[in-house]
């Protein structure tokens, strides 16, 4: 009888070898969570703007279900990097390229700085972890 062993190769999911990988999930479920708690409220005003809301935390959480897979490769660092910047980006696009971007009826909005923040910490991290991981 042979005893079985299962690699970590074998297994289709694994954890990040490096810290800052854990950093990159916590600011994607961050961003994720934001976008999918504001999507239902945002819809009330705005259909388009909810569904794309909606849409895009269920992209960052493919994203970290695909970085948790065996089917990652270091070049998707860069469409990380790339995904979040473009969200950023977005932010300004709908609302005025300005600080005036964050805030909500006169007052600052947290939720939008935290996305934010978190969006640019998964870009850096995604940026850091692909040219640490380059041969």
């Amino acid at each position: 009888m042979v005893a079985q062993t299962t690699q970590r190769q074998d297994s289709f999911f694994t954890l990040p070898s490096h810290p800052v990988g854990y950093l990159a999930i916590v600011a994607t479920l961050t961003t994720a969570g934001i976008h999918l708690l504001l999507g239902p409220q945002v819809m009330g005003f705005s259909q388009t703007l909810g569904t794309l809301f909606i849409l895009n935390g269920l992209g960052f959480l493919g994203g970290v279900l695909l970085y948790s897979s065996r089917y990652w490769r270091p070049e998707l660092y860069l469409v990380a990097a790339g995904y979040a910047i473009v969200t950023i980006l977005a932010l300004f696009a709908f609302q005025g390229f300005s600080f005036d971007a964050f805030y909500m009826q006169g007052n600052l909005n947290p939720l939008a700085v935290a996305a934010k923040v978190a969006e640019a910490v998964l870009a850096l991290c995604a940026i850091y972890l692909y040219r640490t991981s380059a041969p």
